[in-house]
């Protein structure tokens, strides 16, 4: 991987804790992760009419990920539900670059050196270390909600295997992006209609400005994802994807004057140190 695509997938990364940062509601999580998808598809729309149609090869890739990211939505917002933020989603996210790791060199078959798999395991581990800035009690009290979080880490490694492949094969990144991000929202928004019911709606109404801010930003942060994921190795660029959750807990030191614990600060060097592995 050079060094202006790795550059790129931290930017990606960025944008991501970003829009995380920006649409901390509170209620429903299904709501909330429903109205996400639903506002990225509103931004992807129009796009629509200014690419093409991905290719035949791409369809199978691109609707498994759509069924994908439908498991995914529904595990992180039972996860929630049942667990701290703070804790299901850095175990989440962490334990992701494992798996896909594992797909990539398993399945894919795709060359991945010595030191980049150190790289990825050790980022990783700086990542699920998070999970831990209260001690393990929590994780341990909180079992339903972590069994949801490794629920949410296996949807999250098949849709990047599904989507790095399905952008190959389309042969056109961003087309795939816009198609990806339509496909998404469709059966989300019908769910939590019917579902939810007035409460979506109602949740729309009051936070459409960030959630349209937070779905254009998730749109460019994944965008960027995918197109790197058809020029370097799917899992390495995975692994620098979650780097998120770290630039997450720095937005939140610094502009949400949150507590850096010992165990973050410890948990930010394993990951430089994963990020300076990955170099080599």
């Amino acid at each position: 991987m050079s060094i202006s695509v790795a550059l790129l997938v931290l930017l990606s990364a960025v944008l991501h804790a970003s829009w995380n940062a920006i649409v901390r509601f509170k209620g429903d999580r299904l709501a909330v992760v429903t109205m996400l998808a639903t506002c990225g598809a509103l931004i992807a729309a129009p796009a629509l009419f200014f690419v093409s149609i991905p290719r035949a090869e791409a369809w199978p890739w691109l609707i498994t990920s759509m069924l994908l990211h439908i498991g995914y939505n529904a595990f992180l917002a039972n996860a929630y539900q049942h667990g701290e933020l703070g804790k299901v989603y850095p175990l989440a996210r962490g334990t992701a670059p494992f798996l896909t790791l594992i797909a990539s060199l398993t399945f894919i078959g795709e060359p991945v050196g010595l030191p980049k798999i150190l790289g990825v395991v050790v980022l990783a581990a700086g990542i699920v270390a998070l999970s831990f800035d209260r001690g393990i009690g929590v994780l341990v009290r909180e079992r339903t909600g972590v069994l949801y979080a490794l629920g949410t880490s296996a949807f999250i490694g098949g849709y990047t295997i599904s989507d790095g492949l399905g952008a190959r094969a389309s042969g056109e990144p961003i087309a795939y992006t816009v198609w990806l991000f339509v496909l998404d929202g469709v059966p989300l928004l019908l769910w939590a209609s019917i579902t939810r019911g007035r409460r979506f709606g109602e949740m729309i109404a009051t936070n459409w400005q960030p959630g349209l801010l937070a779905g254009a930003l998730s749109l460019a942060a994944y965008g960027i994802v995918i197109w790197a994921m058809t020029v370097a190795p799917i899992a390495v660029v995975a692994a620098l994807r979650e780097t998120s959750v770290v630039f997450a807990v720095l937005i939140g030191v610094v502009f949400l004057g949150e507590r850096f614990s010992p165990v973050r600060m410890i948990s930010v060097a394993v990951v430089l140190a994963g990020l300076m592995l990955m170099r080599l």
